[in-house]
């Protein structure tokens, strides 16, 4: 699939089959998550691959998503990283301010990239994806061991679509544009 049609043709799937993510299509897409670009190279980015009923029922008990959906799909994977990733050194004397490029605004930006090529990778492989931002992420980073100093955003479902929601509104390209200088 042309990397345009995986944008133009991904959906946020709530309803997923029951059937198992293969791991061979697991690997493809820790694949993609790491060949993403990050600042300076930093790669904060981590993966935890939730696939058991009994995590996933630990985290439903502790009421980690709002969403029971979640709790359904296939595979849950939490994106989270370390905002002390970026060597502050790299950013002197360029910058006045080292936190717009790093810390916690660096991670969660180079993260959402990361998590973009597996969104992207996954509908060319032919699995639905959900970007699921409302988390307790305090508590699943306590249940799942993650450093308290870590950041966790967001976390992303994936399976195969039980479901073929249609595509939503988007703005006009010119309502995008606020000036053309």
């Amino acid at each position: 699939m042309e990397v345009k049609n995986a944008i133009s043709n991904r959906r946020s799937i709530r309803k997923y089959q029951e059937k198992e993510v293969p791991i061979s299509l697991v690997e493809k897409l820790i694949e993609a998550v790491r060949l993403a670009p990050s600042a300076y190279n930093a790669q904060p980015t981590k993966l935890i691959i939730l696939r058991s009923k009994e995590i996933k029922g630990k985290l439903k008990e502790n009421k980690i998503f709002k969403q029971n959906f979640v709790y359904n799909a296939p595979l849950i994977i939490l994106f989270y990283g370390n905002p002390e990733a970026y060597a502050k050194e790299q950013f002197e004397p360029t910058y006045s301010n080292p936190t717009e490029i790093a810390g916690e605004i660096g991670a969660v930006r180079d993260i959402s990239i990361a998590a973009q090529n597996l969104v992207l990778r996954a509908t060319d492989l032919g699995l639905g994806t959900c970007y699921i931002g409302l988390v307790a992420r305090e508590k699943a980073k306590e249940i799942l061991g993650i450093s308290k100093s870590y950041v966790l955003p967001f976390v992303i479902t994936v399976g195969y679509p039980a479901e073929k929601p249609n595509a939503m509104p988007r703005k006009n390209r010119k309502d995008l544009i606020s000036k053309d200088l």
